[in-house]
């Protein structure tokens, strides 16, 4: 039998079976507003993606003709497709209403901003991805956001001791 890759993790809060997350976006970019959008797949994208199989690393967001078009997502072929196998990198359409491709794409006018997928999951049985209009950061911004981190670690872990009596 082929190895399926590992199955997507559940986050039981909100009831999403979340498949893949960009965790190098958020440190990269300052992202000052998150939409739900669904996407428009094929039957065989849907199964790969169900086996947790999907890479947001390179993609990224464009409005063209009042669309939202995602580029750049590695959704790898179902290994137990045929011929109706999909395109791994082909562009996607996302689900978006009027007013918020509006909002996005006025807001991309602007320099600087650009929108990336932040997660892909599952919700209720359907594929969304949550894009973040986000701005690109400096590289002392991202020194500044890692000693802010270890500062932040650094701090619970002395709590940690107090509250246990150790100095």
């Amino acid at each position: 039998m082929a190895k399926q890759g590992k199955a997507p993790k559940k986050d039981a809060a909100e009831g999403r079976k979340i498949v893949a997350s960009n965790k190098r976006a958020r440190h990269d970019y300052h992202v000052e507003d998150t939409f739900e959008a669904g996407l428009v797949l094929q039957g065989t994208e849907v199964k790969s993606l169900r086996l947790g199989r999907a890479t947001l690393v390179d993609g990224f967001v464009d409005i063209d003709g009042g669309e939202a078009w995602l580029h750049g997502v590695n959704i790898p072929e179902y290994s137990q497709g045929s011929w109706t196998n999909h395109a791994a990198k082909r562009k996607r359409k996302l689900l978006l209403h009027k007013a918020e491709i509006e909002k996005i794409e006025r807001k991309v006018s602007e320099k600087g901003h650009t929108v990336i997928p932040l997660s892909l999951y599952f919700v209720k049985g359907r594929a969304k991805v949550e894009i973040g209009l986000a701005k690109g950061k400096k590289s002392w911004d991202k020194r500044q956001s890692i000693s802010e981190r270890e500062f932040d670690r650094e701090k619970q872990a002395v709590l940690g001791r107090r509250l246990k009596g150790i100095e």
